[in-house]
């Protein structure tokens, strides 16, 4: 996730992208030029579409261990680009993906365009108005167990539970009256393709996921992740004895299993890349069974 927290200060307006490298081709909606201007050009998707949006430091560390909760915005050194980005990619989404482990690791967050860059909220609400959207993306939390932070901001504004019978059971009459509760299985796991066919069967064609590097590798494992973005951002993180992520986790692809990717779009700003891949699509192989459920 590319730095959800919450700014202890007011977020300073971005200076605009400047585009380095874009493949020709790539399916585009006509921006409000504020959000093209800041963008270095338009932005789209072929839809139905799943991506995703990271920032990491340069050796490749997302997240920097549970002791340090939403620590993407320590990566991304606050830059206000990246929240820009961050911004758009939502202001784009149906429904915007979130696991449990990253509400509860942001607990003042809202998912919304807005709350991340709200220099540019009257853009961005122009521009899902122009998509006849609707006012924000739908934030889904997939949660197999049932254990929320029922008291979290983001539940107070309305979400979607998707979780188990039992996650089900556990969460009735403890969430806000804007949430719903959406039971798909009666197993202790979840599958995430079950989820995304459920989304797009209410409408979501087009879905960010911000979620933790577990639920990506489960994504990249399943073969479902369309495209990724990534926020290169010019600082070291290091690893010792803190537990730190990279993009993906509980997966081994390497040496085994290749998947690669196509760069499609980089852009900069100062010392930061942003950087946009295509991931093809493939079932998954057999012997990924064991990544496919979300506890």
């Amino acid at each position: 996730m590319a730095g959800p927290d919450t700014p202890t200060a007011p977020v300073p307006r971005a200076e605009p992208l400047v585009r380095l490298y874009e493949e020709p081709g790539l399916h585009r909606w006509s921006l409000p030029p504020t959000l093209a201007a800041l963008y270095g050009g338009d932005l789209g998707f072929s839809e139905p579409c799943l991506y995703a949006n990271f920032v990491a430091s340069l050796d490749g560390v997302v997240a920097l261990g549970p002791e340090y909760p939403s620590s993407g915005s320590t990566i991304s050194q606050r830059e206000p680009a990246d929240r820009f980005v961050m911004g758009l990619l939502r202001a784009c989404a149906d429904a915007v993906l979130i696991g449990a482990g990253t509400l509860r690791a942001s607990p003042r967050h809202r998912w919304t365009p807005e709350h991340v860059y709200p220099a540019a909220a009257a853009d961005f609400a122009l521009l899902r108005c122009r998509r006849h959207r609707a006012i924000g993306p739908e934030l889904v939390v997939v949660t197999a167990s049932g254990i929320l932070p029922a008291e979290h901001p983001a539940l107070e504004t309305g979400a979607l539970i998707a979780t188990t019978t039992h996650g089900a059971r556990r969460l009735t009459g403890h969430l806000p009256p804007t949430c719903t509760i959406l039971p798909l299985g009666d197993g202790q796991a979840l599958r995430i393709p079950g989820v995304l066919d459920t989304l797009r069967a209410r409408g979501h064609t087009t879905i960010l996921s911000e979620a933790g590097p577990r639920m990506v590798g489960q994504l990249v494992g399943d073969g479902i992740l369309n495209e990724l973005f990534l926020t290169l951002s010019p600082v070291l993180a290091g690893r010792a004895s803190t537990t730190r992520h990279g993009l993906i986790a509980g997966l081994e692809l390497l040496p085994k299993r290749h998947e690669p990717a196509d760069l499609i779009s980089v852009r900069s700003r100062a010392s930061y890349l942003f950087l946009r891949y295509r991931l093809p699509h493939r079932p998954p192989a057999a012997g990924d069974g064991d990544h496919q459920g979300l506890i």
